[in-house]
Order: structure tokens, then sequence, then C-alpha cells
């Protein structure tokens, strides 16, 4: 199984010939390779997995998914708080 994390475009700039963009995960910024998003523009939400983006969606999308992942979260937090 894998999992993508949506980010939002903050760059766009290429290194030699390959597309990439700087992109923010809730404030932590890291390069990502946009070639298999050629559509995706700055501003836009992507889904990264692997340092890649491979796929564009909108930013209700983008906001549904960071909602349930930090839901995930507060949930195994609790589960290793109540196993103190």
């Amino acid at each position: 199984m894998c999992l993508g994390i949506p980010g939002k475009i903050k760059e766009i700039y290429t290194v030699e010939t390959t597309r990439m963009g700087k992109v923010d995960f809730s404030g932590v910024e890291l390069d990502v390779c946009l070639e298999a998003t050629p559509e995706a523009e700055i501003n836009d939400y992507v889904i990264v997995h692997a340092g890649f983006a491979i796929s564009r969606l909108n930013e209700e999308e983008a906001n549904e998914t960071l909602s349930l992942l930090k839901e995930i979260e507060e949930i195994n937090q609790q589960e290793v708080l109540s196993k103190d």
C-alpha cells in the first residue's frame, strides 16, 4: 500500500530538463517532481508520493484529505496514550 499526501504548489522551476516545484505540506516545503502533472500550476494542489506529484486535485478535495489524515493521527495518539 502506498500513501499520497496533498500539498500546494508554491513555486515551479526546472532542473536541467525536469519540471520541479516547491510544494507546501502544512508549513513544510519540499522539492517535488511535477513531470507527471504538466497541467499543474502555482497554487494548485497535487497528490505527492515518494517525491513525485501523481495527480492534481481541487482545494476542497485536498482539505478533506488533510482533515481525514489529521483525524487518523489524533486517533493514533489517543490509542498510544490509552496504552500508557
